[in-house]
């Protein structure tokens, strides 16, 4: 194995120990907290806008200022939720199965990042490299990044056009 493959692998995990000291439940509610707040922000930022005309003349700056704010707030409002439901979950005891689960979780989005990292370098000369066509986990992560661009564009393109109307302004 080379170099790359080692660091791939302390990738995973390094993911998965951060993911075992946190547990599921508190990954898995900020991970959901963080793309609830992008969400909000999305479809709701065009509307706080409008209640900010009187305040901020520029308006990408009172859309910024706007997106910001729901951002931020959902962010907070999420992480009161994910103590709160941490603290629940030392309650009941399952704190040993949560931090298994948290393993699952950790490897699963320590796998992601390296899909991510090797798409990007594929759209580089990295790709044409000795170390890279030497490895011997990149070809896994080149099928991964293969089948998420089958599955993922109408997600993706879902998500970045929540919010908008058809000429790009928010509704």
């Amino acid at each position: 194995m080379l170099l790359i493959d080692w660091v791939i692998l302390a990738v995973i995990v390094i993911s998965a120990l951060i993911s075992i000291k946190r547990g599921f439940v508190k990954e898995m509610l900020s991970l959901a907290s963080w793309i609830t707040a992008f969400i909000v922000a999305r479809i709701f930022s065009g509307h706080l806008e409008v209640l900010l005309d009187g305040l901020i003349d520029t308006p990408s700056a009172r859309y910024a200022v706007a997106y910001l704010v729901l951002f931020t707030a959902t962010i907070i409002v999420g992480a009161l939720i994910n103590n709160l439901m941490v603290e629940f979950v030392k309650m009941t005891g399952l704190a040993g199965t949560d931090r298994m689960f948290g393993v699952v979780f950790g490897v699963a989005r320590g796998m992601i990042l390296v899909t991510a990292a090797v798409y990007g370098m594929q759209l580089t000369a990295l790709k044409d490299d000795p170390w890279w066509q030497d490895s011997t986990l990149i070809p896994h992560f080149e099928l991964m990044v293969a089948w998420s661009k089958d599955v993922l564009p109408g997600a993706t393109e879902t998500l970045l056009t929540l919010g908008q109307s058809k000429e790009g302004l928010t509704q």
